[in-house]
């Protein structure tokens, strides 16, 4: 069985978020267990999340985050208005301009 690998940028981006959640669980004086409590996971799970293991759910990911109350923050992610590539790409795809109208005396010959 072949292991998915993730470019190593990704790899980098799923430690720092580890990295980030497990600073907002100090900040507030929690340990491990009692985060993992409060998100209803496993210590061990949440402990994979913090150290960036890539094989964490991304519902796990979500459900720690809202249990810290930065939930609010996943509201910046993929959002289609901050997609200016997809946008761009959208736009090239429009016709350049609409054709013009028929008069509907034209299409029915009276």
């Amino acid at each position: 069985m072949s292991r998915f690998e993730i470019p190593m940028q990704v790899a980098e981006q799923v430690t720092q978020l580890g990295q980030r959640i497990r600073i907002a669980r100090i900040r507030r004086g929690w340990s491990v267990a009692d985060l993992a409590s409060k998100a209803g996971i496993n210590r061990n799970t949440l402990t994979a999340l913090e150290l960036g293991r890539a094989g964490t759910a991304v519902g796990v990911c979500f459900t720690v985050l809202w249990a810290l109350g930065l939930d609010r923050t996943l509201d910046g992610i993929a959002d289609p208005d901050a997609d200016l590539h997809g946008k761009a790409l959208e736009a090239a795809r429009r016709p350049a301009r609409a054709s013009k109208p028929r008069k509907a005396s034209e299409e029915y010959g009276f």
